[in-house]
């Protein structure tokens, strides 16, 4: 909202000063200490709403140490993430961009269902929740949604790059650039394209899945499989976050070193000279989603400060399926979802774990007709506190190998 205003005030009166809020990176500053003032200030009084509201965790007895000192911590904390993240963005960024508004959708959306399963577990004493069912549609429900819009939306295009020695060598109908000495000309196409790390051919076309027909009619019906893509990506991420929110203080900063990282990616992608240099895709219009980034970021790490050990809230499904959730689709929206297993390896490691100890357990009791385990306790973490690590020390262990991954996946692409 503030963008317009600046601009309209820009645009009319000439203001001076109004012309700073064109630039992104004066915008996502905003965005992060905003955010982080939501939740360090607010945090607080919504703490005490939720204690006042015997919004308490209910904890489950597995044998862990420090459990019982958990009983009766309010949980529902995710709100204030969704504030701090939701807030900034609808000041700081422009609400007319696509993008912008399917992230914003997409918060909601997750919000919604988390809170839904928060609520079920603390008024109904349904310690299940919300139904594993229910989440599930209401994850692929998003997934199509997004997928659809991605796809469909005429404002959703990528920006093809050809150099050309001469401007009478360009394509009739396209803009022609100067960039660092060197021609170019652009055209923005509607494409299923997505970016591979590594590969020196760095880019697929979704199209090629679909190798048994005419490049015709795999270009027509790519977009099926670009929303299976979407689908699988939306629910594995989502349910990785809310499995890693076991402990505390990890999935917040986990979640916190990834939209980092997504922030720098979505600012290279919207960068016409940074993309040109590391030879990735430029998409137009996407780097708005720089605004949305540092807001998760600051909201993430403003979140800490009340869940790091002993954490004072908990941030509940209505934080973790929304966190989750809204790095899968950011990622898909900036076109670096194959990136993801790297980026959000914590993630993946911990759904792996759960999926490796429940696959064998149930294949040894078939077999030997007794469950045998992988794990002490599956996720991950909680195997690491069998074993009798303090939750701070694996938390910071965690977000260690998080900074490593996030590292990586930049790198990934100059080691192409």
């Amino acid at each position: 909202m503030l963008y317009h205003l600046f601009d309209y005030l820009q645009d009319t009166y000439n203001l001076p000063g109004a012309g700073v809020f064109q630039y992104i990176s004066f915008r996502a500053s905003l965005a992060v200490i905003v955010s982080l003032i939501i939740s360090l200030v607010f945090g607080k009084t919504l703490i005490e709403k939720l204690r006042n509201l015997q919004a308490a965790e209910t904890i489950r007895t597995l044998g862990l140490s420090g459990e019982e000192a958990k009983r009766g911590t309010p949980t529902m904390g995710g709100l204030i993430i969704i504030a701090a993240i939701l807030i900034p963005t609808l000041l700081f960024a422009k609400l007319n961009n696509i993008y912008v508004q399917l992230m914003i959708f997409s918060t909601v959306w997750l919000g919604v269902i988390g809170f839904i399963d928060d609520y079920i577990k603390i008024y109904k004493k349904d310690k299940g929740g919300l139904a594993g069912r229910f989440k599930v549609v209401g994850q692929v429900g998003l997934g199509v949604i997004v997928a659809l819009v991605l796809h469909f939306n005429d404002d959703v295009v990528v920006r093809e790059q050809y150099k050309v020695a001469t401007v009478q060598e360009a394509p009739e109908g396209v803009e022609v650039k100067n960039i660092n000495g060197q021609l170019m000309y652009f055209k923005d196409v509607k494409s299923t394209t997505t970016t591979l790390p590594f590969i020196k051919a760095h880019e697929i076309d979704y199209s090629k899945f679909l190798f048994w027909m005419s490049d015709a009619a795999a270009k027509k019906w790519s977009w099926i499989v670009f929303m299976l893509v979407v689908v699988v990506v939306v629910t594995a991420v989502s349910n990785g976050a809310n499995l890693t929110d076991g402990i505390d203080g990890l999935a917040a900063g986990t979640s916190a070193i990834v939209s980092i990282t997504l922030a720098v990616l979505a600012f290279i992608s919207g960068n016409l000279i940074f993309s040109d240099y590391l030879n990735i895709m430029f998409i137009p219009n996407q780097g708005e989603l720089v605004i949305y980034a540092a807001a998760l970021a600051g909201a993430c790490i403003g979140f800490l400060w009340y869940n790091s050990f002993p954490a004072q809230v908990f941030m509940g499904d209505t934080g973790s399926l929304a966190l989750g959730g809204v790095i899968a689709v950011f990622a898909l929206m900036i076109r670096k979802e194959l990136v993801l297993p790297i980026l959000c390896g914590i993630f993946l490691v911990e759904n792996l774990s759960v999926m490796m100890q429940v696959s064998y357990f149930k294949y040894t009791k078939k077999k030997y007709g007794e469950g045998r385990r992988i794990f002490k306790m599956s996720p991950l973490h909680h195997h690491y506190q069998k074993l009798g690590y303090a939750e701070p020390k694996i938390v910071v262990r965690f977000w260690i190998v998080g900074i490593m991954l996030a590292i990586f996946t930049i790198i990934t692409f100059k080691l192409r």
